[in-house]
């Protein structure tokens, strides 16, 4: 069992006190009296957060989720070094094959958490089932769905969350068939019309994956799906590393979606000095704080949750309830998660413990100490 003393974020607000877990790992009890969010920075105190959850991880510390082997391991260490305390691993477009072996690899993982790495819910399959036209950094497999091969990735690992593009071959048809299964579809690396986007909503859709990267733009006479999804979302991913996106443009969607959510997109290179990487199939290059294929297009990034949310408030100037929950509650909520992503009484104690200024101390996964700084002091 662990006890923490800090400024410690409930569904209600702050408290100053102390949270107290049971030996199973959850939340058995939050001490203490309200405190402005305004100065939980400033009273000398730890600021304990619900663990930071990242629906979208490609990679990190040199490795990448498609190479399997032990891959999704290093990469879930080092992630949990900066807050994350749970993440779906996130496939490419790719061979039938290559889809195959990285599901193999990963099943074990899913089924349990590994010593000093954050959780991993499951699988993020973003493409294959995306458009030829807007693949972004997607190598160039793109194909049309197959239920059939999707039962089959599902059976090697479990699914959590499909992108697909609405507009492709039969798979706007699909999603009403996949979210009756018990998928969850975000729209993503799309051409799809303003119209499709809204289709597909009502086929069970449920959010958008890297909102205005790689989909077609906002028009004012062809809104496109940017449209669709400031008109129509209640969830989407964005990248807050300022470079995928303008900070006035996440304020706009931040107005428009009520639960937009913060995702890394992270690569092998997060975690790593400049230099070569690979990216499913392709190759890919950090430099300049980015990543990038050689023909200068934008390839994942090298974020961390723990610096998306410093963007957040330090940058875009929200609050840190606010913050907190687009980089953890709400990702949960996305999937259907409600012993995750808040700070509760029978909540898993995920956990990530911040100085005033936003620099991670302590992370707890499930009560356990994933990883500690040589400064924190927050456990007692």
């Amino acid at each position: 069992m662990t006890s923490l003393i800090g400024n410690i974020l409930t569904p209600s607000g702050f408290v100053q006190g102390s949270l107290h877990t049971t030996s199973e790992g959850r939340i058995a009890t939050i001490l203490g009296d309200a405190i402005a969010t305004q100065d939980v920075r400033d009273n000398g105190a730890p600021i304990v957060l619900p663990g930071f959850i990242d629906l979208h991880v490609h990679g990190g510390s040199g490795h990448d989720i498609m190479e399997g082997g032990d891959a999704a391991w290093h990469v879930a260490r080092l992630h949990a070094q900066h807050g994350t305390t749970s993440l779906l691993a996130t496939t490419m477009t790719a061979p039938q094959s290559d889809l195959d072996a990285a599901f193999s690899a990963l099943a074990p993982l899913c089924g349990t958490r590994a010593n000093g790495a954050a959780r991993v819910l499951g699988v993020h399959l973003e493409g294959p089932y995306i458009s030829e036209a807007r693949l972004g950094a997607q190598p160039p497999f793109a194909r049309p769905a197959s239920i059939n091969k999707i039962h089959r990735l599902h059976a090697l690992a479990p699914i959590r969350l499909i992108t697909l593009a609405p507009e492709v071959g039969g798979n706007e048809a699909l999603i009403a068939q996949l979210v009756v299964e018990g998928f969850r579809v975000q729209l993503g690396h799309t051409t799809g019309s303003y119209e499709q986007g809204v289709a597909a909503l009502r086929c069970g859709a449920t959010g958008f994956t890297h909102l205005f990267n790689a989909m077609s733009a906002l028009h004012h006479r062809e809104p496109g799906m940017v449209g669709a999804a400031l008109a129509h979302a209640e969830f989407a991913e964005v990248i807050p590393d300022l470079l995928h996106v303008h900070p006035g443009a996440i304020h706009a969607a931040l107005r428009a979606i009520p639960k937009l959510y913060c995702v890394t997109d992270s690569t092998a290179a997060a975690g790593m000095p400049d230099g070569d990487y690979k990216l499913g199939r392709h190759t890919v290059t950090k430099c300049m704080g980015g990543v990038r294929l050689s023909d200068g297009t934008l390839a994942g990034s090298v974020l961390s949750m723990d610096q998306a949310l410093r963007n957040l408030v330090d940058t875009l100037g929200l609050d840190l309830v606010d913050a907190s929950q687009r980089v953890s509650t709400y990702a949960a909520d996305h999937l259907g998660l409600r012993d995750r992503g808040r700070l509760q009484r029978g909540a898993w104690a995920d956990l990530v413990v911040l100085d005033r200024d936003l620099q991670v101390l302590e992370v707890y996964g499930e009560g356990n100490v994933l990883c500690r700084s040589a400064s924190g002091d927050g456990v007692s």
